[in-house]
C-alpha cells in the first residue's frame, strides 16, 4: 500500500525544519513545564498533583494515603511524565523548609534541611493542607475553565481560583529554554495588605506597595541585609537578588571567660550538612585560624555551635569571616518571570504581579457570581412552581389522580414551565405540609435578596465598586488566618540593612606573637619564638659553612617579602615559617626560586595602605613601588623589575614616613641627592635613571628627610653615627654623575651596614 500523504517526505531545508521543531519544544517547555502562572503561582505539574489529591478526597480532615497512589493517578490521568519528577515536585510541596506555606501535608520522610532525599513514594503518605484547600476553593462554582486532559478521558482546571496569593507567598523556581524564573517566598499577610491597597489605588506603584511588603520571608528565617534602595530596584524591575545571612544568637558565655557562637537560622535553600562541611573545611585546612571547632547540635531547631580558638578572638571578626568564606551569606535571586493570563511569559514588577492577582480574583468573583446567579434562578423557578402547587393543592392532586398525562394539563392550567411541572410531580407526599410551605417561602425570600445583591454586583455601573468591597472583605477574612500573630503567619525573616562584609586583615586571623626571622646564605629559613638578641651566639646557629644573610624581628601576623636578584618578589606568611628547632627549612620549598639568583632582600611588608618601597638596579635605575602592588601570595611570586641586559636588582628598601629626598652613591664613591618626588610610582618596570656612571654601577641608595641630613656609622666599631646636615654640594638633578662623598664616608660605599629592624621595615 502506498504511503499516506501525512507520511510522504517533504523537501525542506534542514535548518528551517530544525528551528521549527526546536521552537515547538521551547514553547512547550516554557508554557507547560517550567514557568508558573501569575494567577495561582503553580506550574502544571503542581496544579495536576493538587487536583488529583482533591479528587482522591485527601482533604485535611481525611486520612493520609500513599504518595504512590497520588503519583500514579497524576501521571496516569493528567501528567504523562516520569514518576520520579512528579514525586520530587510533590515532595517539595510538602517540605516546610522549602515552601513558606506547604500545600501538601506529608507523613514520613520527606527530606530534611540537611539536604537528605525523601523516602521512596511507596513509604510516604500525604494529604492536602488547609492552604491548598483555600487555593482550590471555588473549583465547583464555575469560577475557572476546564480543559480535556492529554488523552481526552478526563478534565482538569486551567488555573486554580483560590484567594491565597500563592505565587509570591510560596515563590517558584525553574529553568525553561532561553529563560528562567526565581521567585522567593513572601509573607502572606503583607501580600494581602498590599493587594487591598492596590484595590483601593490601582495606580499605586511598587514603591508604594513596599510600605506593606518588607521583602522575602523565607521558611528558614535568616536576615536580609540589602538597603531599601536595592530592594526597591529589584521589585521594580522584577530582577535582582537579596543578600541573605544566617542568624547568630548572642555569644554564649562559658566558664573561664570562654564563649561560643550559635547559629539559629541558616539561609534559604542552603543544606545544613553542606554548610557544616564548609565550616569544618576552614578548620582542617587552617583557612580560618581563629576558629577551633564546629558542632551540629540541631534537633527540630537549628543549632550550630562554633568554638573560637581563644577567648581573645573578636566575635564580630569571626562572624564577618564566616560570612565571607561560607554560605552563611548568599544572594537569593529574584527573576519574576511568569506566564500572564494570556499564557505569555513576562518579567513583572511587584506591582504588576499583584495587579494580575487582583484582576484574576475579580474575574473569579464575577464568574462565581454569575454561576451562583444561574443556580439561584434555577432554584427560584422551582420554588415558584412549588408555591403555585401549594396555593392550588387540591386542584393539583385532582389533576394527578384523574389525568393520564398530568404534566401538559398542569402547564396549561397554571402557566408552569416544564421543569416546574416535573418538580411538582416528583414531590414526596410528606412535603405537602404547611410547615414545608412556610420554609419554601422563607427560602424564596432569602434567595431573592441574594439575587438582588448578585445583580447589583454584576451591574456595569454599580458592580465595580461592589466587587472591590467584596474582594477586600474576603481578603480580610483570609488575612485573619495568616495574621502576623499566628504561628503560620509570623514573619520569620528579618530585614535589616547591613554593610558588606569587611575585608578581614591577616593579623586578625592569627595570634599575634613576636618572632625572630633568620635566613641563611644557603637559603635556610626559620622563625625563633620571641625577639631574640641578634648578636647572641645561640641565636645565629648555622650549618657548617653557612652563615646569616638576613635576621630581624617580626610578628606572626606579618607577611614577609623575599626579593630575588632577578627582580621577582615572593610573599611568605610569617606564621607558616618553620620553627626554631634545628636549622629551619630551605626557602625554595616554599617559593619557586629556581633561576632567580640569590635573595637580595627579606623584610616585613608594611600593614595597611600607603607603604612604599625604593627599588634600584645595579645600572643605576630605580622607581617607587607600593606594598599592595608587590604582595603576591603564590609560589611563583610577582615580577617587579624589568632588568636591562647585564643588570640585576641591587636593593629594595622601605621608604620611611616623611621622606622627601633620595641619596644615591655609586661604586665610584660619587654621591647625588635629589627630591624623592622625581621618582615615578610603578607596579612593574625598569624605572628611571637615578645616577649616571662611566664605569661601575650603583652601590647604595636611601630615602630620607632633607632636614635630618645624611647619617652613616663611623668605622672602628665605635658605634658612633656621623651626620652631614649640609647636603648642598651634592644636591642636583636626577640622573647626574654626582660628586665625591663627604670625608669619612664608609669605604664600602654603604649608607648603613646593618639590616633594618622590623619597625624600620614596616615604616
Amino acid at each position: 500500500m502506498p504511503p499516506s500523504d501525512s507520511l510522504a517526505p517533504v523537501d525542506t531545508p534542514f535548518d528551517e525544519a530544525l528551528s521549527q521543531r526546536y521552537l515547538v519544544y521551547a514553547l512547550s517547555t516554557i508554557t507547560a513545564r517550567s514557568l508558573p502562572d501569575v494567577r495561582d503561582g503553580l506550574k502544571p505539574v503542581h496544579r495536576r498533583l493538587l487536583w488529583a489529591m482533591r479528587l482522591l478526597r485527601l482533604d485535611p480532615a481525611s486520612a493520609y494515603k500513599k504518595c504512590a497512589r497520588v503519583v500514579g493517578d497524576t501521571i496516569g490521568k493528567y501528567h504523562p511524565h516520569g514518576d520520579q519528577s512528579v514525586y520530587d515536585a510533590m515532595v517539595r510541596l510538602a517540605q516546610t523548609f522549602s515552601l513558606r506555606y506547604p500545600l501538601v501535608d506529608g507523613q514520613g520522610n520527606f527530606g530534611n534541611v540537611d539536604g537528605d532525599n525523601a523516602a521512596a513514594y511507596r513509604y510516604t503518605e500525604a494529604r492536602l493542607t488547609p492552604t491548598a484547600v483555600e487555593l482550590m476553593a471555588g473549583l465547583d462554582e464555575g469560577t475557572v475553565g476546564f480543559r480535556p486532559t492529554y488523552n481526552g478521558e478526563e478534565e482538569e482546571p486551567e488555573v486554580f481560583p483560590g484567594l491565597f496569593p500563592n505565587l509570591l507567598a510560596n515563590g517558584a523556581s525553574g529553568i525553561a529554554v532561553g529563560m528562567a524564573t526565581a521567585i522567593p517566598p513572601h509573607n502572606a499577610a503583607e501580600l494581602i495588605d498590599a493587594a487591598i491597597h492596590l484595590i483601593d489605588k490601582p495606580e499605586a506603584d511598587t514603591a508604594a506597595l513596599l510600605a506593606f511588603v518588607q521583602g522575602p520571608d523565607f521558611p528558614t528565617g535568616g536576615v536580609i541585609v540589602d538597603s531599601p534602595a536595592a530592594i526597591r530596584e529589584a521589585y521594580e524591575t522584577g530582577r535582582g537578588a537579596f543578600r541573605t545571612r544566617a542568624r547568630f544568637a548572642e555569644p554564649e558565655k562559658l566558664a573561664g571567660g570562654q564563649w561560643q557562637l550559635v547559629i539559629t537560622e541558616i539561609p534559604f535553600q542552603v543544606p545544613k550538612a553542606k554548610l557544616i562541611e564548609q565550616i569544618a573545611a576552614l578548620v582542617t585546612e587552617k583557612k580560618l585560624p581563629i576558629l577551633a571547632d564546629v558542632r551540629d547540635e540541631s534537633d527540630e531547631a537549628i543549632r550550630i555551635v562554633l568554638e573560637p580558638r581563644s577567648r581573645t578572638v573578636d566575635p564580630q571578626t569571626l562572624i564577618d569571616s564566616l560570612y565571607r568564606l561560607t554560605d552563611l551569606e548568599i544572594r537569593v535571586p529574584l527573576n519574576l518571570n511568569v506566564l500572564d493570563a494570556s499564557r505569555t511569559p513576562r518579567v513583572m514588577s511587584l506591582a504588576a504581579a499583584l495587579g494580575a492577582y487582583v484582576s484574576h480574583q475579580i474575574a473569579v468573583l464575577i464568574a462565581r457570581s454569575r454561576h451562583r446567579l444561574a443556580k439561584i434562578d434555577d432554584r427560584i423557578e422551582l420554588l415558584d412552581g412549588f408555591l403555585i402547587a401549594y396555593l392550588n393543592l387540591d386542584r393539583v392532586i385532582e389533576i394527578i389522580r384523574q389525568e393520564d398525562e398530568p404534566k401538559p394539563v398542569m402547564i396549561a392550567e397554571f402557566g408552569l414551565t416544564d421543569r416546574q411541572a416535573e418538580a411538582i410531580l416528583n414531590m414526596r407526599l410528606r412535603s405537602l405540609r404547611r410547615l414545608e410551605e412556610m420554609e419554601i417561602s422563607r427560602e424564596r425570600e432569602g434567595l431573592a435578596r441574594e439575587r438582588a445583591g448578585l445583580v447589583a454586583l454584576l451591574d456595569p455601573e454599580t458592580g465595580p465598586k461592589l466587587q472591590k468591597q467584596r474582594l477586600k472583605k474576603d481578603l480580610r477574612e483570609l488575612r485573619k488566618r495568616y495574621a502576623p500573630d499566628t504561628a503560620i503567619g509570623a514573619r520569620r525573616t528579618t530585614v535589616a540593612e547591613a554593610a558588606p562584609t569587611r575585608e578581614i586583615p591577616l593579623e586578625a586571623m592569627i595570634d599575634r606573637e613576636p618572632i625572630t626571622v633568620i635566613l641563611s646564605r644557603r637559603g635556610w629559613i626559620r622563625a625563633l619564638s620571641g625577639h631574640r638578641d641578634l648578636a647572641a651566639a645561640d641565636t645565629l646557629k648555622f650549618k657548617e659553612g653557612d652563615g646569616p644573610l638576613f635576621a630581624f624581628h617580626a610578628q606572626t601576623t606579618d607577611r614577609l617579602l623575599l626579593v630575588s636578584a632577578q627582580g621577582r618578589v615572593f610573599t611568605l606568611a610569617a606564621d607558616k615559617l618553620p620553627g626554631g628547632r634545628g636549622f629551619g627549612e630551605p626557602v625554595r620549598l616554599m617559593v619557586d626560586l629556581e633561576g632567580e639568583g640569590a635573595p637580595i632582600a627579606l623584610l616585613p611588608a608594611a600593614r595597611g595602605a600607603g607603604g612604599q618601597l625604593l627599588v634600584a638596579t645595579s645600572d643605576g635605575r630605580g622607581f617607587l613601588a607600593t606594598m599592595a602592588d608587590v604582595i603576591a601570595e603564590t609560589r611563583k611570586g610577582r615580577q617587579l623589575v624589568n632588568l636591562r641586559p647585564g643588570a640585576e636588582l641591587k636593593l629594595v628598601r622601605p621608604v620611611p614616613p616623611g621622606a622627601d629626598t633620595l641619596a644615591v652613591i655609586g661604586d665610584n664613591r660619587k654621591l647625588v641627592v635629589f627630591p624623592l618626588a622625581e621618582l615615578p610610582v610603578m607596579a612593574r618596570g625598569s624605572g628611571v635613571q637615578l645616577q649616571r656612571y662611566r664605569d661601575g654601577g650603583l652601590s647604595d641608595a636611601i630615602a630620607m628627610r632633607l632636614e635630618d641630613g645624611l647619617s652613616w656609622p663611623m668605622g672602628g666599631g665605635s658605634g658612633r653615627i656621623r651626620t652631614e646636615t649640609d647636603l648642598t654640594p651634592w644636591r642636583t638633578a636626577r640622573g647626574a654623575g654626582g660628586r665625591m662623598a663627604p670625608n669619612g664616608f664608609p669605604r664600602d660605599n654603604r649608607f648603613s651596614a646593618s639590616v633594618p629592624s622590623a619597625e624600620e621595615s614596616k615604616n
